[in-house]
Order: C-alpha cells, then structure tokens, then sequence
C-alpha cells in the first residue's frame, strides 16, 4: 500500500514542502512507496515554491480510508486533519507544534516533535547522512519552508539550528537568502485573486479559549497596506465565515513581514476585549497595531485570552 504523507488543512508552505520531503525519503531512501498529498489548496507562497522547483502540485483529497497507511506533518491535531484520521493507519508524525491530543493509533508509531521553527528542519537532521543526496528540488523545497516558517529568521520561532540548516541548503544551491526570501514573500503578498472568505481561511487554524472558539487567521506580508485596504470588506466578511465554519469569532492578524509588527482588525467588541486582554493593547479604533508579534505558534494563541 502506498503511504499518503500529509500536513494540516489549509496547507502552508511547510505542509506543502514537508510532505514532498518526507515521500521522496522513503520513496528514494528507504525504498518503500510514499505519495505527498495535501489537504486543501496551497497558498500563493507555496504554489510559488512548486513552480520554482518544477514540482507537480499533491493531489488534493478530503478524507483518508479505514488502515490507510500514511504519515502526518507539521501537526498533531486532530482538528486539522481528514475526519477518519483515527480510523487510519498512522504510522508516523513529524511535527514542531505543541501536542494537543486525540490522536489514535493501531499500534505504536514513530513520533518526532522537536522544538524548531520548521518540520522540514526536522526531516533533514531526521536523513541523517542521507540528506546529502537530496537532488536540488528537494533542498529547494526544504530551503523553502524554513524561510517561510522563520520569514526569514525573523520569527521569534526561529533557532539558530533552522538558521544553520538554510544556509547550508542555499549555500549547496547557490542561492542568495535574502534575495530568494524577497521572491518567496512577494508571491505571499499577492492576494488580489483571493476573496475575502479565502483570505480568512488562507492560513488559519482553529483554537478554543474557556468555552469560546476562534479561527485565528494570520497574513505574513511584505504589503501590509493590500490587505488592510480591503479591511471594511474583510470585517464584514468574518461573521459570516465564523458562522460556516462553526465558531464564534474569526481573529484576523495581518502580519508585516518587514516592519515585524501584527495589526489585528477589530470589528467588534470580543475582537477588542481579545487585543486588549491578550496584548495589553489600547484599542480606539477598528484596528491596533502589535509590534514584536510576528508567530501565531509562539506569541498569538498562547497569549489569548476572552
């Protein structure tokens, strides 16, 4: 049976690029067969990694079948996986968030949560020796969801492990960081294709305070002022998307990649009651700006607070 390798819904470019690593391992390495796939439509950061690598987009599925071999990334929750996921044969999970639970297996698996800002960083020290034969659409794409993850080592996630390892990938391809990075989040920036719905569901993952639930929503732009331009529409937007997706709020930070500071909208008073509990934030008007925050892992969700 052919192992599916997958990372959460709403796929960013980690989980996109993660699962492309992990199946070319154990499809090249370790000689079994493995097929990346995704659970949604990638963003334009990682729709802009599979065409400067020539990479084929994973197919896209939407539920896994009962003893379906596969293997999990960039996520341990449940939440963020096809619905049948524990009736499924899980057989690993490689991960740098937080263990939330839930998940079940059929018998023991291997498991590997390590506190670096990126999964791929993870599965190039998990390669051992073997990362040297990594051809180079394989590096590219694991240069790229490092820099994504630490928008270029800006990230308050980000360790100076991630640092070396990048630096080692883009050294092996010739690339220059800085330059490749400008690439990488120019094509985040562009989100004039996306309507507002998509932009809240972009690259958002779902969290619970007492008995509130939000869909914390972030935007890692180097063009702050495209995003808040449309934030009258946006807000408008959020009830109604909070409400199909079975929340009670849609949280919004649209995080200035360059300045490295958040703005969170505020279209109501929750949201307000949120930034000033949360962030120590003085709020007076439909927006307050955050400077410092940068990582929705590490200084948004465990600092919420209703």
């Amino acid at each position: 049976m052919t192992t599916l390798v997958f990372g959460h819904k709403s796929p960013d470019t980690d989980s996109t690029g993660s699962p492309i690593l992990w199946a070319w391992y154990i499809n090249d390495i370790l000689g079994g067969a493995a097929e990346a796939v995704l659970l949604g439509e990638p963003n334009t950061e990682a729709a802009f990694m599979l065409e400067r690598w020539d990479l084929p987009k994973p197919r896209i599925i939407s539920d896994v079948e009962d003893g379906q071999a596969c293997v999990i990334v960039d996520t341990n929750n449940p939440a963020e996986l096809p619905a049948n996921i524990n009736s499924a044969d899980v057989q690993a999970i490689i991960d740098h968030h937080k263990l939330v639970g839930g998940l079940e297996t059929a018998g023991p698996i291997h498991i590997t949560v390590r506190p670096l800002a990126c999964t791929a960083t993870i599965m190039v020290d998990l390669m051992g020796e073997a990362a040297a034969q990594m051809p180079a659409w394989v590096k590219g794409a694991a240069l790229t969801c490092i820099l994504s993850d630490t928008l270029e080592f800006r990230s308050p996630t980000t360790t100076p492990h991630d640092r070396a390892v990048a630096e080692r990938l883009a050294a092996d391809l010739g690339l220059d960081i800085s330059a490749y990075a400008a690439e990488m989040f120019a094509a985040k920036s562009d989100v004039s294709a996306f309507s507002d719905a998509e932009l809240l569901r972009m690259d958002s993952k779902e969290f619970g305070v007492g008995d509130t639930t939000f869909r914390v929503s972030v935007l890692e732009t180097t063009a702050p002022a495209t995003v808040l331009d449309r934030k009258a529409s946006l807000m408008d937007s959020m009830t109604a998307v909070a409400k199909e997706d079975g929340v009670d709020q849609v949280l919004l930070f649209v995080v200035d990649i360059l300045n490295e500071e958040a703005t969170m909208l505020i279209p109501n008073d929750l949201t307000k009651g949120v930034a000033e509990k949360s962030f120590d934030a003085t709020v007076s008007g439909d927006t307050v700006v955050l400077p410092g925050v940068m990582s929705r892992k590490k200084q948004i969700i465990p600092n919420l607070k209703v």
